[in-house]
């Protein structure tokens, strides 16, 4: 049997990892440290502070539950304190998305609750909705230089794969931005893949520094680096939100059975695990796999010959099984608008309380106490 890798996500949020621009080291000493980590929080949960969430560009999709939805709820039932961010103030770097904004944040609040977030245990909240939170990112641009933040390979990236003409000023804060997020609320643990560790060691570096100048106040977060399998999309590319290539959780029954019927293969008809040769029937077989809690090599002989046609009947069935029920609570839950909406308000008004007492600690150690 196969276990999904029990991370998280990103803030942004993208439930994949790219290659890391860190040297092998930094990443392998990542790793270690993670293993410590999986250790110190089953032996004491209550001494971690989680801080995740998702970008507010798109519906979520397989590739974030097996990337980092399902650990959340994991880290919640082990006892430690989630807490879940969605940053509307980021998805302003996107211009397509802002129109539709409210609606998006409404999707994403119905698939946390749908896949077992519970408010009593996990706090929810979004950006806009905590005026203290943004206002660390002043002091925070202080300790940082504008050649450290033009060097940020995930800014880097954004940009170079923007849709956009030009991108703004708040595509190069966004790093501060995230520390900001981290350290509102003193967060002692990110979970994130390979190629968000240069994010967190800003996060660090940003912390260290204030205590530098001012005082000790914020701790230096470790990374809880995932390990999440990379599931690419349906025409055999990143699974992006934007790309139409995406099974999302508020699927139907029927339109996930159609993606996937469009899915790309290849012409071998035998089935077989292998990602460097053969990635998409590899990606298919994949995520049968990780929606039976099997083996993929498994799932591959199940198949056998049968071809596409049975990979994809498979992959359909595997996935539809495994999405029912989130899809029954998602339904229940959007027929009771008026309780989610006041999800958010309950954990805006806990991460406002959080945030005030830690911004009068900035201001108490700047000298600039009210």
């Amino acid at each position: 049997m196969t276990t999904v890798p029990p991370l998280t996500s990103p803030l942004p949020g993208s439930g994949t990892s790219a290659a890391s621009p860190l040297p092998p080291s930094a990443v392998a000493g990542a790793l270690r440290r993670g293993a410590e980590l999986e250790r110190e929080i089953a032996a004491a949960p209550d001494r971690f502070r989680v801080v995740t969430g998702d970008r507010p560009t798109g519906p979520l999709h397989l590739g974030h539950y097996f990337g980092t939805l399902h650990n959340r709820v994991r880290l919640q039932d082990l006892g430690v304190e989630v807490f879940v961010l969605i940053p509307d103030y980021q998805a302003l770097t996107d211009r397509d998305v802002v129109d539709r904004l409210a609606g998006t944040m409404e999707g994403l609040l119905l698939d946390y609750l749908a896949i077992g977030i519970d408010p009593s245990r996990s706090t929810i909240f979004n950006h806009s909705a905590v005026p203290a939170l943004n206002q660390l990112l002043l002091p925070f641009l202080s300790l940082v230089s504008v050649a450290e933040l033009g060097r940020n390979p995930t800014v880097k990236d954004e940009i170079a794969h923007s849709r956009q003409a030009s991108v703004s000023g708040l595509m190069y804060t966004y790093p501060v931005h995230q520390a900001a997020d981290i350290l509102f609320c003193k967060g002692n643990l990110v979970p994130v893949g390979q190629d968000q560790l240069p994010h967190l060691e800003l996060t660090r570096t940003i912390a260290r520094r204030f205590g530098e100048r001012y005082a000790p106040v914020f701790p230096q977060p470790d990374a809880l680096l995932s390990a999440a399998p990379l599931l690419l999309g349906t025409d055999g590319g990143k699974m992006s939100k934007s790309r139409g290539n995406a099974i999302a959780l508020g699927a139907t029954a029927d339109e996930t059975a159609r993606l996937i019927k469009g899915a790309k293969t290849d012409a071998d008809r035998n089935v077989s695990y292998d990602p460097e040769s053969r990635p998409a029937v590899s990606n298919l077989v994949l995520l049968a796999a990780l929606c039976r809690d099997l083996d993929p090599h498994d799932i591959a002989e199940e198949i056998g010959g049968g071809g596409a046609a049975m990979l994809k009947r498979t992959v359909t069935e595997a996935v539809n099984t495994r999405l029912a029920p989130i899809r029954a609570r998602r339904a229940e839950y959007a027929r009771d608008m008026g309780y989610v909406r006041s999800v958010l308000r309950a954990g805006n008004a806990r991460a406002n309380e959080i945030a005030e007492r830690t911004l009068e600690e900035v201001r108490e150690a700047m000298g600039t106490l009210r």
